[in-house]
């Protein structure tokens, strides 16, 4: 969860919220609560942290920690003071980021990469075409598991599946082969959200790489633009509206894509366009790929939310009115659209309720915001969605005018869980 950071103007509520959560239910008992157990971490009988120390720490110009200092709060909080709502200082590193050594940075590698990168040739085989349809099926299997399980429990699965049919794929021959290539890229992809949807932009960015790459292997023009599409969410979520626009007009630029494509492209276009503060171009957007939806009938296994999922382009453009400032505009298609949601699609659920709770704060009904949240909080804890962790902090920030305020607290009591698990 993205904590406050202390700017100017607001008070430190991520450092607030911590401390409730440790059970210092006053800024003194917390002041008292931290010295006492820096001069047991320290072995310092003289380490002091004063009340009105900690009363500037919750206050809107926190500062910066001694370091010792810093290394006590993560000691007694399980946060380092970037995470509390201060701000460091040019040149600040974790001094866990010192011990971290190349060892475990080629581990974690090799654990992201491992399905992708399998050395090759192997031992040839035959592949029966009826895989293809198997590999399929499973996958529309995975996508409904990832609706109501969230990310962890399926990335090892669907990338052993990736890992088999890059395999076979080394053996078959001829339409085998290509249909092998399309059902991959597909894999890809989905191994691809997965980790974006846990919160890893940098494993989600490799595996979004191995899909362009199997996607223009296969010469499917579709899949090509499917994978272009792929990229830009990742763009999305890295804030970067032009570079999402720049890959959604290059998918775009293909005439022969099926329409099901071109809506994939322009929604996400329009999630570049709310980046860049465009509302016109969000509803041309918006509107055109409404247009196409009726016209949506390949039978292609991959790339199907627009079919599966209730008021699919109202999301987007809720979604997009929100992160536009248009709070009353983007509750009130919430609203809505909410009503249509299945329960088993707990996940997309839960991320939907905290964009609601953020509209709802942002058309200033804080208490409805709370009760909003309560909810997407619960299904955030259950699934390790760092998505919807995300959507939470952006939640927590516009209910800063609110913070002193009991709404306020109640808010930070719900939210506790969710850092908890983060």
């Amino acid at each position: 969860m993205t904590p406050h950071t202390g700017a100017v103007g607001h008070r430190n509520d991520a450092l607030r919220a911590a401390r409730l959560r440790a059970g210092w239910r006053s800024m003194d008992a917390a002041a008292a609560a931290l010295s006492a157990h820096g001069r047991q971490f320290l072995g310092d009988r003289s380490f002091d942290v004063a009340p009105r120390t900690w009363r500037r720490w919750e206050g809107t110009s926190p500062g910066w920690p001694p370091e010792e200092t810093a290394m006590v709060l993560h000691d007694a909080l399980g946060r380092w003071p970037e995470d509390l709502g201060f701000t460091a200082p040019a040149g600040w590193i974790r001094p866990e980021a010192h011990q971290e050594d190349d060892s475990m940075k080629r581990r974690t590698f090799v654990n992201v990469t491992a399905a992708a990168l399998v050395p090759g040739p192997v031992a040839k085989q035959y592949v029966d075409p009826e895989l293809i349809d198997y590999f399929e099926k499973q996958l529309e299997g995975h996508y409904r598991a990832d609706m109501m399980l969230g990310p962890h429990d399926l990335i090892g699965t669907v990338s052993a599946g990736y890992e088999l049919i890059d395999k076979l794929t080394r053996s078959a021959q001829g339409e085998i082969r290509r249909g092998l290539l399309r059902v991959g890229a597909a894999y890809a992809a989905l191994v691809g959200w997965l980790y974006q949807d846990a919160g890893d932009l940098a494993a989600a960015s490799f595996w979004r790489g191995v899909t362009q790459e199997i996607a223009a292997r296969s010469r499917d023009p579709h899949l090509v633009g499917y994978s272009l599409v792929n990229l830009a969410q990742v763009r999305t979520d890295l804030g970067d509206g032009h570079g999402v626009i720049d890959l959604c007009e290059a998918a775009l630029d293909d005439g022969r894509l099926f329409p099901k494509v071109r809506v994939m492209a322009m929604q996400q276009q329009a999630h570049g366009a709310s980046l860049t503060g465009d509302r016109t171009a969000v509803d041309q957007l918006i509107d055109t790929a409404s247009g196409l939806l009726s016209r949506v009938d390949d039978d292609l296994p991959w790339g199907n939310a627009c079919r599966r999922t209730p008021g699919y382009l109202e999301v987007q453009r809720a979604t997009c009115y929100g992160r536009l400032g248009l709070g009353r505009e983007a509750e009130s298609l919430w609203s809505q659209v909410l009503d249509a949601v299945p329960a088993t699609a707990r996940r997309d659920r839960g991320v939907y309720l905290a964009r609601h709770a953020t509209a709802a704060a942002g058309a200033r009904e804080p208490e409805q915001a709370v009760e909003i949240a309560r909810a997407a909080a619960e299904i955030a804890v259950e699934t390790g969605s760092a998505r919807m962790r995300r959507e939470l902090g952006t939640l927590e920030r516009a209910m800063r005018p609110w913070h002193d305020a009991p709404v306020g607290r109640d808010l930070a009591e719900i939210l506790a869980p969710v850092t908890e698990g983060s």
